[in-house]
């Protein structure tokens, strides 16, 4: 299967300048470019750098911009304009995603990292209106989708400088095909039209034969495109989505979900993942996608140590795991994720009521919720039904010191002796 194939295969392109089979049958100079409107990059993100580690991984050349200078001004977007960022901002954001990219692709991809406000920043308006703002037509602008519906929608307008967005993502592309061969820029669906301004400025400018491809932009469980905007990204920075929610995030998602996300996040060669699936199929109660969906996709962010903790943390809170039998690192990061309650050996020497480690777990709003949860079944201690809505704790309850109470099948309290 030639790269071209393998990339139609899992739903990596959308549009493309020519056949794909074309633009990819020779070594290109690809890049991608990303605004630092944030100083972490999250799933909607990853999965175009995935595709960027792809044609790397085929032989093809790597450039990664980062948008100094055109994150000052940020694309358009369908509703308002974006805030504008201050230059300090800006600049630490830039830095934390230069980090970020080179822990996600590795020491084995090798790729140039460059920030347009380096050009941007010294372009002087009157020479820049005469080289480049004369090979764009108003009329043409006008048409693309989003300012369309911006001159469209009532109470809604355009600023100039969200207008000329596209004249400086061309010039970007102009400038990276000048110094560094660049011939391929590649992105999301929705940024086509722009990605398309500097193919155009290219061959009005040089005669130069410059492509574009873009991958679909992929959608979250409810169909919206993830992004801090819409209230729903997925940080790839642990500090701001821990590793765990990281892997908790993956490993719930709906079977609708799986295979596209398996395609677009891992690199499981295609037969496998189409066995993965029938597996599932079979038998969709083992989970056994989304765990592999999960821990693969974990190991890329996190590296391979830190999914093996939040993993067996995750299995011990919610499968079948006993939480004593816990490595180090995994029960910290359990103790670290799910709500805990500590109790002493004097307390509970005499036993102590389970309804009172309920309330205080936030398992049980009151003292007489937890005995109908109790009462209703809803409750196991240490993997145990519990029906006894009196029920006490002992020292013998928590061996090593340890015990897991859950409700139900997501929530759950960690008892810890002191």
């Amino acid at each position: 299967m030639t790269l071209a194939d393998e990339l139609k295969a899992r739903g990596l392109v959308e549009h493309a300048s020519a056949e794909p089979e074309e633009i990819l049958r020779t070594t290109r100079t690809v890049y991608l470019g990303i605004d630092p409107t944030a100083d972490s990059a999250q799933v909607g993100n990853l999965a175009v750098i995935l595709l960027m580690k792809r044609l790397s991984d085929a032989g093809h050349k790597l450039v990664f911009l980062v948008g100094g200078a055109t994150g000052m001004i940020g694309d358009p977007k369908e509703k308002g304009e974006r805030s504008l960022l201050d230059e300090k901002t800006l600049a630490k954001n830039t830095r934390a995603l230069k980090a970020q990219l080179k822990e996600i692709l590795g020491t084995k991809v090798r790729f140039t990292m460059v920030d347009n406000a380096d050009w941007l920043g010294r372009e002087k308006l009157i020479p820049f209106l005469r080289d480049v703002g004369k090979h764009f037509t108003v009329n043409d602008l006008v048409k693309r989708d989003i300012i369309r519906k911006r001159l469209e929608t009532p109470d809604e307008s355009i600023s100039y400088t969200e207008f000329t967005y596209a004249l400086l993502q061309g010039f970007d592309y102009f400038v990276l095909n000048e110094k560094y061969g660049v011939d391929l820029q590649v992105g999301g669906s929705d940024q086509w039209t722009n990605i398309l301004s500097g193919v155009d400025l290219i061959r009005k400018r040089s005669g130069k034969q410059a492509y574009a491809l873009s991958m679909p932009i992929i959608t979250d469980a409810s169909g919206k495109k993830f992004g801090k905007s819409e209230g729903n990204a997925v940080w790839l920075d642990p500090k701001k989505t821990s590793p765990f929610s990281f892997y908790q995030f993956w490993i719930n998602q709906p079977d609708a979900n799986l295979e596209t996300y398996l395609k677009v996040y891992t690199f499981l060669p295609l037969p496998e993942i189409g066995a993965l699936m029938e597996l599932h199929r079979r038998n969709p109660g083992e989970r056994q996608a989304q765990e592999t969906l999960a821990r693969l996709v974990t190991e890329i962010v996190h590296g391979p140590g830190t999914t093996a903790a939040v993993a067996a943390a995750s299995s011990a809170l919610f499968g079948g795991t006993p939480f004593a039998e816990l490595s180090r690192e995994a029960r910290e990061v359990a103790l670290a994720e799910a709500p805990s309650v500590f109790l002493t050996k004097e307390l509970i020497e005499d036993g102590f009521s389970l309804a009172e480690a309920l309330v205080a777990g936030g398992l049980a709003k009151s003292k007489s919720d937890a005995r109908r949860l109790i009462e209703g079944k809803g409750i196991t201690l240490s993997g145990f039904p519990i029906q006894d809505p009196d029920q006490k704790l002992y020292p013998g309850d928590l061996p090593e010191g340890f015990a897991l109470v859950r409700r139900g099948k997501q929530g759950v309290l960690i008892l810890v002796l002191k």
